[in-house]
């Protein structure tokens, strides 16, 4: 061969040998993240290549429960098993002072560092300037790039004021081949401060819509399947194997969709439920009471209990659903040991009373003088109590902030001023899965969010009791 194309070649090597580890990390990485084959190629597209210069940080955002932490974790776990790249993986949370912060990166990043290269030297680092020298020390290891990932990077902002911009500029200040990525669920745009960042690479994850869900939570039909076999009776297993098919699967899911998408688009825990749920699914097939094709009668059965489970959701009681008795005394005793502030409880009723109580009767439920109202034979039918139709079965509906409060301060007797702690209870109760947002989870000071409330009537009930409020009083269910 001649020389000059034997140089070509050898040039083109590395490359070649690049694209095809890129390959290798999408290929490994695309089957654990259905539909997010995008955010994955994105990704190595920008980091993927450690012979290219890396971006400076990268700005990963979303939703919990959009697959954010554990595709980075993955991600990184990938590129430093088939590359010599160096990784650390963080959370703000845990690293509440800057220099936690800086001594885990610096021990994530040096723990592939033989004896020899790091000798005696010291890892501590107390202010920023410090953590830049200790990084630049590591010029000519044999560390091919440096990936550091901090999740809830909100909590940044908390920190000294150096730290975020620092970490921004860190590739600039070491001349190291190296990335921060941060994760959060709030856009770049609540970062900003009076001095200003350096531009950064954004890449949003979306909530899943229903379709990708249901592609989503039909992974997990294989292990579901093994599990189910194993937990069979010998005189179950051959009507198990018959009825435990992918469209039997499919349509269970179609019909918890139905009735959990509204209310709760987290994945992981909609996974939890669904897993949970299915048992009560296969049990009529199983007994021979229902043909495991006929979905009308299966819905029937599954039902009632979707529904219960949907008033517990985030809240892990550990029981079996439709057992009443369990079920009430698990409840109780969850809502007596939350411990929420007394105005933290009343805000809870009221976003329940708002989630299940129509905006029109709102006067007459909390106003004293609100007027006579004609009753008519119309209206007397309407109201006809179908426990299928009823508010607090359907589930809950979304409200605004105002409403909200018109409400709390209806029920409560005491005169209370809208004060910035009473207002950060309402993100309190968002955090702890009590109330999630539908829209404007960013604009909840100006009035203009979405809520709805996530717990179910009988644990309102029993925060009601706790504070001496009686909830059923002010339903249009039980009027």
């Amino acid at each position: 061969m001649h020389p000059l194309n034997l140089a070509r070649n050898a040039g083109s090597w590395p490359q070649l040998i690049e694209s095809k580890q890129m390959e290798n990390i999408c290929a490994a990485l695309e089957p654990q993240f259905p539909c997010r084959e995008s955010a994955i190629s994105t990704l190595a597209e920008l980091i993927g290549d450690c012979n290219e210069t890396y971006p400076p940080a990268i700005y990963i955002y979303g939703h919990s429960g959009t697959g954010k932490t554990s595709l980075t974790k993955a991600f990184l776990q990938q590129c430093q098993q088939q590359q010599k790249v160096r990784t650390a993986q963080l959370n703000a949370i845990e690293c509440y002072t800057t220099k936690i912060l800086l001594e885990n990166i610096l021990d994530s990043l040096s723990q592939e560092h033989s004896e020899q290269q790091m000798g005696t030297e010291s890892l501590r680092a107390d202010n920023m300037l410090e953590f830049v020298e200790q990084l630049r020390r590591w010029h000519g290891s044999n560390a091919r790039g440096f990936l550091i990932a901090v999740d809830n990077a909100e909590r940044l902002r908390d920190m000294d004021a150096n730290v975020l911009p620092v970490l921004l500029r860190l590739q600039q200040l070491t001349g190291l081949n190296l990335c921060v990525l941060l994760l959060s669920q709030l856009p770049f745009e609540k970062y900003y401060n009076k001095t200003g960042l350096t531009e950064i690479i954004s890449l949003h994850l979306a909530q899943y819509n229903k379709a990708e869900t249901l592609r989503i939570l039909s992974s997990d039909f294989d292990q579901m399947r093994r599990q189910m076999l194993q937990q069979m009776k010998e005189d179950q297993l051959q009507l198990a194997e018959q009825a435990l098919t992918p469209d039997f699967y499919s349509n269970y899911l179609n019909l918890f969709l139905s009735v959990f998408y509204k209310a709760c688009r987290d994945v992981p825990e909609l996974q939890l439920t669904a897993r949970k749920c299915f048992a009560i699914y296969l049990q009529p097939v199983l007994d021979g009471s229902v043909e495991c094709t006929d979905v009308s009668r299966l819905w029937r059965h599954i039902a009632g209990p979707l529904r219960a489970a949907l008033t517990q959701i985030y809240m892990r009681i550990d029981k079996p659903l439709g057992e009443p008795a369990v079920e009430d005394q698990s409840v109780r005793k969850l809502a007596q040991s939350l411990e929420l502030p007394y105005y933290g409880k009343f805000l809870l009723i009221a976003a329940f009373l708002a989630s299940h109580n129509s905006a029109k009767q709102d006067k007459r439920l909390f106003v004293k003088h609100h007027g006579k109202q004609r009753k008519r034979m119309q209206t007397v039918n309407a109201r006809a109590k179908n426990v299928d139709k009823m508010s607090t079965t359907l589930g809950p509906k979304s409200f605004s902030i105002d409403r909200l409060l018109a409400i709390f301060y209806a029920i409560l007797d005491e005169k209370v001023g809208l004060t910035c702690n009473l207002l950060s209870q309402i993100s309190t109760l968002v955090h702890l899965k009590l109330l999630s947002f539908v829209s404007g989870e960013q604009n909840i000071m100006d009035g203009s969010a979405k809520l709805q409330c996530t717990v179910g009537l009988d644990f309102v009930v029993h925060i009601g009791k706790v504070v001496g409020f009686n909830v059923r009083q002010y339903l249009c269910d039980f009027m």
